[in-house]
C-alpha cells in the first residue's frame, strides 16, 4: 500500500432514492495510512462528495488501523459506488451546525432546526423546518404494573414514568454528522422514584430531514415487584387545518393504511364527492364551495371524528390496526394483518411527523399510537414495548436451580435481570406536506436495511485488521463441498429463526443451543441448553462468514446478534457489571456469570463497520470486568478461598480479559491495557509449562499477574472454544513476540498428543487428562502446523473437521429432513444432530484452516 491506496466502496444493499445518512468503517493494512493523512470520498464519476473521517482504532506502530467515515447521500446515491483515497477535500463548509446555551443544544442540518433540552423530562423541545414547527416535547414514556395481592384477591394498578435528563452532550460535532447523546433515568409521576437508567443518541447529517435515534434502557428494578407495562417515546405533533385535511398513515405488511380523523366515505359519497374522497386518501389537501356543497359538507361535519388509531404487533405473526373517537368509547377494528413495517406518520396542513421504529415486528410486542388528532397538538408514540399485551416479565422460570438435569452451570440461584439492557432503533422524518406513498415506503426500507458503505471482502482479508480466516475457494470438489457446507449450514440456521419464531423483545438476535429430535424442538426448558448467550463465539461464525462472503443476509443476522448478546446477555450495571449470563431458558438466568459472554471481541467487528456508538459504550464497559470476578470468582465451585483475590483460567477467562484489554488498547492507545496484556503473557512464559500450564492460575486484577496452581487442574476445551485462538493470534499481530507465537503452536501441537506422550514430554506432569474434543483443537493444530510446516499435524487437524465421527461433526453434505406430518405443530425440517456450539466452532475453524493449512486439505472426503 502507498499513497495511491484506492479503497472501493459500495452499498450493502441498494435500494431507495431517499436522501439518507451514512456511516460505515474501513480497515488499514499496518502502516498504510497515518493518522496525519486525510481522505477524500470520490463517486464513480469522480466527483467529490463531502465526507467526514475519523480513526476509530490504531496499530502498535501507531499508524490506523480503522477509520470511520460519515456522508450525506442526495437522491440517487444508491445507484453509484465509491472509492476513498488519501487527499484534501475542496468542498464549501457544510451547512450543518451546532450552538450550546446552558439550557439547549441547537442543531441546524440546513434542512431543519431542533432544539434540544440539557435538562427536565423533554429531549427535544422542538423540531421546525421552513419557521414551521412540525415536532415538539420529545420525552422518553413508560408505564409501570404494579401488582398487589389483598385479601388473596390480585390487583393490578398501572403507574405512568418519563424521562428525567441528566446529562446532554455533543458527542460528535463535524461538517457532516452531529451526535448528540443524552443519558439519564426514569421518573415515577406519582412519586420521586427514578429508575430504568437511559440513553438516547440523536444522529443528524448535513441537509438530511430525517434524524436517526439509538435508545437504550438498563433494567434495574425488582422483577418480582416491577413489571413494565409499556416503554416507549412520544412527540406532540401541531395539528392545523380542517379535520378532513389531517392525515394517518401507517405501513401494514406491504402498503399502507391511508385514513384521516374525519374521512369524506359517507353513504351518499357519490360523483365528484368520491373523485375528492379519492384526492383525500392520496393527501392531496381538499377545499369546499360552502354554497356548492353546503349538503355534502353537513353530512361530513355530521360523520365521527377518529380521534386516535394505533398499531399493535401483538407476536411476529399478528398484529391489528384500531381507532377510536374519544377515550370512554371502544377501539374499532380497521384492519389486522401478520408483519407490520412498523411506520407511522401524522400530520396536518404544513406537513408531520414520521417515525418508524427498526425491527418492528421481529421485537414485538410493539406499537405505533396517535392520539388527539382532533386537537392543536396530536401526541404520536413509538411504543417499544406495547401497553396493550401483557407486562414484561422477567422473573425466574423456577424457584430452584436444576444444576445435574439441566446442566445450569452453578447450584446458585443468580437469575436476575438487574442491570441487562435492551436498545432500539428509530428514524424520524420531519416532513413539509403529507408525503407519497411511494415516499413512505422508501422510508420504511431505509429504516428497516439501513444504508451502508461496505468494502469488498478482498481488501478486509488483506488489510489484516480482523485476524485470520480465508476468502472462499471453490477451486477443488473438496473445497466447493465444504463452502457448501458452510452456506447451507448458515442458512440452516437462518430459516431456524424464522421456522421456530426465535423473535421478541427480550429474544430476537439470539438462537438456541442444542435440538431434541424426540420433541422435534429445541432444548428450550432446559436451562444449560436453550438459548445459546455466546456460548462458543456463534457471533464470530458470522462476522467472518460477512467478511469472506460480503453477503447482507450475513451480516444483518450477525447485527441481530451483537446488538442482542451485547446488551440482553450482559450486564451494564450492578454486582455482576462487566460479566455475562452463560445460557439458561432465560438469557439471564444461569447462575455462571463469566466474562467471556461479554467480551470486546464478539462485538468490535460490527462496531469498527459501522461506528456504533452503543457498541463502543459496551466495550469500554467491560475493560475492567476482570475486577468484577474479585466477588464472584468464575471458578469458585472448584476451588475455595485461598490467598488470591481470584482465580482465572488462561481460557476463557485471560482470553476474555485479553480482548476487552486489545480493544481498548487499538482503539484509544491505552497502554495501560497493553501492558495488563504483556503481563499476563510473561506470567504464562513462566510457568513450568507456558500456555500448557494450569489452565487454572491464581489472579490479581489490580496487577494482572497470573499465579501458578498446578497442572491439568481444569479442563482444557474450554480454553479454546471461547474465541481465545482468534483473540490470541489478533494479539500475535499486534505485539509481535516471536516466543507467543511459539507458545501458541506448542499448544497446539501438544493438544492431542496420547497420554503416553503428554508424560514423556512432561515428566510426568501432565498425564492427558481433559483433553477433550479434538475438533475444538483444529485452529491451535493449524496454528503449528502452519508455523512448523507439519504435513501430518495438518492432516490430522482435517481428520477431526471432516472424517472423525466420534467427535463433534457436521457431516457433508448438510441435509435437512422433513418432521413427519401430526408430530409437530406446523410442518418443518430438522437436522437432527445440530448444536449451535458445534455448528459455531466447526465453520469457524473451518474457516482459519482453510486460510493456514488449505494446502494440506485432502483430495476427498468419505466417498466423495
Amino acid at each position: 500500500m502507498n499513497n495511491h491506496i484506492a479503497v472501493q466502496l459500495h452499498w450493502l444493499t441498494k435500494k431507495t432514492e431517499l436522501q439518507k445518512g451514512v456511516t460505515w468503517g474501513v480497515p488499514w493494512k499496518e502502516g498504510a495510512l497515518q493518522r496525519s493523512e486525510n481522505l477524500i470520498l470520490l463517486d464513480d464519476r469522480a466527483k467529490q462528495v463531502a465526507v467526514q473521517s475519523w480513526p476509530t482504532a490504531y496499530w502498535a506502530d501507531g499508524s490506523v488501523k480503522w477509520t470511520a467515515h460519515a456522508a450525506a447521500m442526495v437522491k440517487g446515491a444508491s445507484d453509484l459506488s465509491y472509492t476513498l483515497i488519501k487527499g484534501e477535500s475542496n468542498l464549501e463548509n457544510s451547512a450543518l451546525s451546532v450552538e450550546e446555551t446552558e439550557g439547549y443544544i441547537d442543531v441546524h442540518t440546513g434542512s431543519m432546526d431542533c432544539r434540544l433540552h440539557r435538562q427536565g423530562s423533554s429531549l427535544i423541545q422542538e423540531i421546525n423546518r421552513g419557521g414551521r414547527q412540525l415536532c415538539s416535547d420529545g420525552k422518553l414514556v413508560g408505564i409501570r404494573e404494579a401488582r398487589l395481592t389483598i385479601d388473596g384477591a390480585k390487583s393490578f394498578k398501572e403507574e405512568p414514568f418519563h424521562s428525567i435528563v441528566d446529562n446532554a452532550e455533543v458527542e460528535q460535532r463535524g461538517p457532516v454528522r452531529v451526535v448528540i447523546k443524552f443519558t439519564g433515568r426514569h421518573q415515577m409521576e406519582s412519586g420521586g422514584r427514578h429508575w430504568l437508567p437511559f440513553t438516547l443518541r440523536l444522529y443528524f447529517y448535513a441537509k438530511q430531514e430525517g434524524i436517526k435515534a439509538v435508545h437504550t434502557f438498563l433494567y434495574d428494578g425488582d422483577p418480582h415487584h416491577d413489571f413494565i407495562k409499556g416503554l416507549g417515546i412520544s412527540f406532540k405533533v401541531p395539528m392545523k387545518g380542517e379535520l378532513y385535511n389531517r392525515h394517518v398513515r401507517i405501513a401494514g405488511d406491504a402498503g399502507f393504511f391511508s385514513e384521516s380523523p374525519k374521512g369524506l366515505e359517507t353513504f351518499r359519497t357519490t360523483g365528484k364527492y368520491k373523485e375528492l374522497y379519492q384526492e383525500q386518501t392520496e393527501g392531496k389537501k381538499i377545499h369546499f364551495d360552502l354554497e356548492q356543497d353546503a349538503k355534502f359538507v353537513e353530512m361530513v361535519d355530521d360523520l365521527a371524528v377518529w380521534n386516535s388509531f394505533k398499531l399493535v404487533q401483538y407476536t411476529a405473526d399478528s398484529y391489528s390496526i384500531s381507532k377510536q373517537t374519544k377515550e370512554e368509547c371502544c377501539w374499532v377494528k380497521a384492519a389486522v394483518g401478520n408483519r407490520a413495517g412498523g411506520l407511522m406518520y401524522v400530520g396536518s396542513d404544513d406537513g408531520g411527523l414520521a417515525i418508524g421504529v427498526r425491527n418492528f415486528w421481529q421485537k414485538a410486542p410493539s406499537s405505533l399510537q396517535a392520539s388527539h388528532l382532533s386537537l392543536d397538538e396530536a401526541d404520536l408514540t413509538a411504543w417499544f414495548w406495547s401497553p396493550d399485551v401483557q407486562a414484561m416479565d422477567l422473573r425466574h422460570y423456577d424457584t430452584v436451580t436444576h444444576l445435574k438435569s439441566a446442566y445450569e452451570g452453578a447450584d446458585e440461584m443468580r437469575s436476575t435481570p438487574y442491570g441487562i439492557g435492551n436498545t432500539s432503533e428509530l428514524n424520524l422524518w420531519c416532513l413539509e406536506e403529507t408525503p407519497t406513498l411511494q415516499s413512505l415506503n422508501e422510508m420504511l426500507e431505509e429504516k428497516e436495511d439501513p444504508s451502508l458503505l461496505v468494502c469488498n471482502p478482498a481488501y478486509y482479508y488483506e488489510s489484516g485488521a480482523m485476524g485470520v480466516w480465508s476468502l472462499p475457494d471453490r477451486s477443488t470438489q473438496v473445497k466447493e463441498m465444504i463452502e457448501d457446507g458452510l452456506d447451507t449450514l448458515f442458512q440452516f440456521y437462518q430459516d431456524e429463526i424464522e421456522q421456530r419464531r426465535w423473535y421478541g423483545f427480550w429474544d430476537y438476535g439470539d438462537v438456541m443451543h442444542s435440538y431434541d429430535p424426540v420433541r422435534h424442538t429445541w432444548r428450550y426448558d432446559i436451562g444449560g441448553c436453550a438459548w445459546q448467550n455466546t456460548e462458543l463465539v456463534p457471533n464470530l461464525w458470522l462476522w467472518y462468514m460477512f467478511l469472506r462472503s460480503g453477503r447482507r443476509d450475513v451480516f444483518r443476522m450477525a447485527e441481530a446478534m451483537a446488538r442482542h448478546t451485547s446488551e440482553v446477555d450482559v450486564y451494564h450495571i450492578g454486582e455482576y457489571a462487566g460479566l455475562g449470563s452463560r445460557h439458561n431458558v432465560l438469557h439471564w438466568g444461569c447462575g455462571c456469570k463469566e466474562a467471556r459472554i461479554g467480551m470486546s471481541g464478539l462485538h468490535k467487528i460490527y462496531y469498527y463497520l459501522t461506528a456504533d456508538e452503543r457498541i463502543g459504550d459496551i466495550m469500554d464497559e467491560v475493560k475492567d470486568s476482570d475486577y468484577t470476578t474479585v466477588h464472584i470468582d468464575p471458578m469458585r465451585s472448584y476451588f475455595p478461598k485461598d490467598e488470591f483475590p481470584t482465580h482465572a483460567r488462561s481460557g476463557p477467562d485471560w482470553a476474555a480479559f485479553s480482548s476487552n484489554w486489545l480493544t481498548r488498547w487499538e482503539r484509544y492507545e491505552d497502554t495501560c491495557y497493553r501492558d495488563k496484556i504483556l503481563t499476563g503473557i510473561e506470567c504464562l512464559k513462566n510457568m513450568p509449562y507456558r500456555l500448557l500450564t494450569g489452565p487454572t492460575f491464581g489472579y490479581d486484577p489490580s496487577t494482572g499477574v497470573l499465579h501458578y496452581m498446578g497442572d491439568e487442574n481444569y479442563g482444557h476445551h474450554l480454553i479454546i472454544c471461547m474465541g481465545a485462538p482468534q483473540v490470541w493470534m489478533e494479539l500475535a499481530v499486534m505485539i509481535k513476540d516471536p516466543e507467543w507465537e511459539e507458545m501458541l503452536a506448542e499448544f497446539g501441537e501438544f493438544y492431542n498428543l496420547s497420554a503416553e506422550e503428554k508424560i514423556q514430554r512432561t515428566s510426568g506432569a501432565i498425564k492427558g487428562k481433559d483433553w477433550n474434543i479434538p475438533m475444538l483443537s483444529t485452529t491451535m493444530m493449524a496454528i503449528a502446523a502452519a508455523r512448523n510446516n507439519d504435513k501430518t499435524l495438518a492432516e490430522q487437524a482435517w481428520s477431526y473437521l471432516l472424517k472423525d465421527q466420534a467427535h463433534w461433526q457436521i457431516n457433508l453434505p448438510v441435509e435437512t429432513t422433513d418432521v413427519q406430518p401430526l408430530e409437530y405443530i406446523r410442518e418443518i425440517k430438522e437436522l437432527q444432530g445440530i448444536s449451535t456450539n458445534t455448528a459455531s466452532q466447526w465453520s469457524l475453524n473451518m474457516m482459519i484452516c482453510l486460510e493456514l493449512i488449505g494446502q494440506w486439505l485432502p483430495e476427498k472426503i468419505g466417498n466423495n
